[in-house]
């Protein structure tokens, strides 16, 4: 046992270490920070947990932006644009993924980091996928304690990007302040195909590609979404969600976006509504991360896995009602 002492000591110390190099910024640490909160070893499992309680206080002080679209509407260019106009503006600009169907294919962040050749240069940004997972709530959650740590690391812009889809979206709205949906120009079929679930949580519509020829068809797809969401009831009383138009290839229009970011903050501040909606999202990531260990707890004891196997069996066959097949894996989890 005296043998583990000075090792254990060290791993204090080395910890103790990591919180005061993320407290003074140090990107390096950051990353390192968020390496051992993705990790699954219940040791460094622990350790991550002590790190982020530790720099709680730290935390909530920065502009969380959630921001989706589908794929070729141009959310790396739009956030390689977006990031280095707020640079220039004196921020510190995080960008963190989201992607569910990262355990299977990778994800598509090394391509994206790519596409945001500027942003990925600058000191004042820093950039990180999200981690592979078994499941979307696993990944929404490590992006939440990622997040967290970026903001004790003193950026005070984090950029949560959806590359996924569906379920992705609600997570992401659920960790963030505003909810910005990305289209492109020639609404037509496409505005038929708008999920009505996405524009109910979009905060503002932006419209990327309005240049050159495509001007003319953004502005009339603009136009169009802008009807749609009047039909539609707002997801808060202190804020119709604006539609605009902007160019991610020349930058035209992205102040304008930002403003809308601003704007939107200023109005549920003063409402109450900001302070409401935080204190809901961390009560929804702690039943996330209970219903993970939970999960967690079914598939670790061979046990309960094995008696579950079963239990699955059971009701394929139509030997058992999904109801009590419920009940009988719960009680499990009761008696151990």
């Amino acid at each position: 046992m005296e043998g583990h002492a000075p090792r254990s000591a060290a791993l204090v110390n080395s910890i103790s270490q990591l919180k005061s190099d993320v407290r003074s910024g140090d990107r390096a640490a950051l990353a390192r920070a968020i390496t051992l909160i993705e990790s699954r070893r219940p040791d460094h499992q622990a350790q991550a947990r002590d790190l982020v309680q530790e720099l709680l206080p730290l935390t909530g002080k920065a502009i969380r932006v959630g921001i989706t679209g589908s794929p070729g509407v141009g959310k790396s260019t739009t956030i390689d644009a977006l990031g280095m106009a707020l640079i220039g503006k004196g921020h510190k600009v995080a960008v963190l993924a989201v992607d569910p169907s990262s355990a299977r294919t990778g994800g598509s962040i090394l391509g994206d980091k790519t596409r945001m050749a500027r942003l990925s240069a600058e000191a004042d940004a820093f950039i990180r996928p999200s981690p592979s997972s078994g499941t979307l709530g696993g990944v929404a959650a490590k992006t939440r304690e990622a997040m967290l740590l970026c903001e004790a690391a003193g950026f005070d812009v984090v950029l949560v990007e959806t590359v996924g889809i569906g379920q992705s979206e609600t997570a992401v709205c659920d960790m963030t302040d505003f909810f910005l949906a990305l289209m492109l120009p020639g609404a037509g079929d496409e505005l038929q195909g708008i999920k009505k679930g996405l524009v109910e949580l979009a905060d503002m519509i932006a419209v990327n590609k309005a240049d050159g020829d495509n001007l003319k068809r953004a502005k009339a797809a603009a136009a169009e979404y802008n009807a749609a969401l009047h039909i539609l009831a707002p997801r808060s009383e202190h804020w119709f969600p604006p539609v605009l138009t902007y160019s991610a290839l020349t930058g035209d229009g992205i102040d304008a976006v930002w403003e809308k970011v601003v704007a939107h903050r200023t109005a549920m501040i003063a409402s109450g509504e900001f302070a409401k909606r935080r204190r809901q999202q961390q009560v929804k990531w702690m039943w996330t991360i209970l219903e993970d260990r939970l999960h967690a707890r079914l598939r670790s004891d061979p046990a309960i896995r094995a008696r579950v196997k079963q239990t699955e069996t059971a009701v394929a066959n139509g030997e058992m009602t999904p109801t009590i097949a419920a009940e009988t894996v719960a009680a499990l989890l009761e008696q151990r």
